[in-house]
């Protein structure tokens, strides 16, 4: 579309009007381009997909649990003494940052349980990718915290690194319980050290005891890698759960990129679509994350 017909596209349509015509041509698309594959070259995961999309809508999550996940349940409470609105996740309170409103939260935290489902892509953990007491995670792009709070009573220790100062009120009232095993560090997690960033080397040299790195960066996980070469290049053990959603290449390179460096790596089960990534194109599905490890 001619850039001058966007923006008055973008003026004249209603923002969930345009996200219903995108899902709608997406989903197109993606039928198109599958049904299109010889059948010896759909894997079971893409048959999968093929066979939600033929009877639902584009959806991030395009499987049934999906569905299972309503914002309208979930329950938002406010702690008088804090000012601040929470929910119970797993029987512990999970803050948020102040300025949101209740109907915010709820959208936020059905996101967050459909992400950690069980079937999930982009679910962290899996049965044979575990955590447990003798472990110190690193959760690099904390935000909200939940993936901390949900390990935080199985683990030794956890630095949760978050560089968006709105959630550090939030995170600390969620933590205060087992404040005396957790870290909190504002700062962005990059490729070099200055006053507002570090390098996951320079963290491991802070914290030497990690075993275990999460990594959520809204797309910036190459750059999180760029700062890791001591520790990539080195024999030290480390699990690692790194998105690859974000980028329609992070999979294969990061793949790449921790297999030479001796990592055990395999992917989530299933596909998400990242709708909200403009240059969404062929194949259409990417993996959630990957799972890597090297021996200790």
């Amino acid at each position: 579309m001619d850039p001058f017909l966007f923006q008055i596209y973008r003026i004249l349509v209603p923002k969930p009007v345009r996200t219903r015509i995108l899902k709608k041509n997406l989903r197109r698309d993606i039928l198109g381009y599958l049904s299109g594959l010889p059948d010896n070259e759909l894997n079971a995961e893409q048959k999968e997909v093929l066979e939600y999309l033929q009877s639902n809508p584009v959806t991030v999550f395009p499987y049934p649990f999906s569905s299972d996940y309503r914002s309208e349940a979930v329950e938002v409470m406010r702690d008088p003494e804090k000012k601040m609105y929470y929910v119970i996740q797993d029987g512990k309170r999970l803050y948020f940052r102040r300025g949101w409103t209740r109907k915010r939260i709820q959208r936020a935290f059905c996101d967050l349980s459909r992400e950690q489902d069980p079937l999930s892509p982009h679910r962290y953990l899996s049965p044979d990718f575990i955590i447990d007491k003798n472990d110190v995670v690193a959760d690099i792009g904390a935000a909200e915290g939940n993936f901390s709070l949900s390990v935080i009573e199985k683990v030794k220790k956890i630095c949760l690194i978050e560089y968006d100062p709105r959630w550090i009120k939030a995170l600390e009232a969620t933590f205060a319980p087992w404040k005396d095993k957790v870290e909190i560090i504002n700062k962005y997690i990059a490729g070099y050290d200055d006053e507002r960033h570090i390098t996951v080397d320079s963290l491991i040299k802070i914290r030497n005891d990690i075993t275990f790195l999460k990594i959520d960066v809204d797309g910036n996980e190459q750059k999180v890698l760029d700062g890791a070469t001591s520790l990539l290049s080195g024999n030290r053990g480390m699990r690692i759960a790194i998105c690859t959603y974000h980028k329609g290449n992070d999979e294969k390179e990061i793949t790449e990129l921790l297999e030479r460096n001796r990592f055990t790596v395999k992917p989530s089960h299933g596909y998400m679509i990242h709708y909200y990534d403009k240059k969404l194109a062929v194949p259409y599905l990417r993996r959630g994350l990957i799972r890597a490890e090297r021996d200790f």
